[in-house]
């Protein structure tokens, strides 16, 4: 064999290699991926529950009910278009509040309820994390299209 066939030769089996390489790093990294979601988006795509999801907007005011006997939380989120039951068993963040923002990971029930693993609040008055800032944007403007954006 030539010099220059055997160089060819080993360039593509580096390119099949380094492309199969690839292709094992993104199917492991795709179990990983979380999307977020404003409530409206989440009327349109409905994702399986056996999805992960993060949603964000505003706890609806007059939504929180707890639980009597136990930790679990139910309460709505709303990005000004549409809202979402929530439930949550755990302890909430010290800044959970209605008509605050929050952002919550977890799955969407075949029920409509979205099932919450995590719950994340705002920090300070003026802090809303980016995603559900500009979900609440455009259901403010009314430029719901049903895009997602990914984490």
């Amino acid at each position: 064999m030539k010099r220059k066939t055997r160089r060819l030769y080993a360039l593509l089996l580096g390119g099949a290699m380094l492309a199969a390489a690839a292709a094992l790093v993104l199917t492991a990294l795709e179990d990983s991926l979380v999307f977020f979601y404003a409530p409206s988006e989440l009327a349109e795509l409905a994702p399986g529950p056996e999805r992960r999801i993060r949603i964000g907007g505003l706890v609806e005011e007059g939504s929180v009910a707890r639980a009597a006997d136990g930790p679990e939380v139910r309460f709505r989120v709303t990005d000004t278009a549409a809202s979402l039951p929530v439930r949550y068993a755990g302890v909430l963040p010290d800044m959970f509040r209605e008509g605050e923002g929050i952002v919550a990971e977890g799955r969407l029930g075949a029920d409509g309820v979205f099932a919450a693993d995590s719950v994340l609040a705002k920090h300070d008055e003026t802090y809303m994390p980016p995603e559900a800032a500009e979900a609440l944007e455009k259901a403010r403007r009314g430029e719901n299209n049903g895009e997602k954006t990914g984490e």
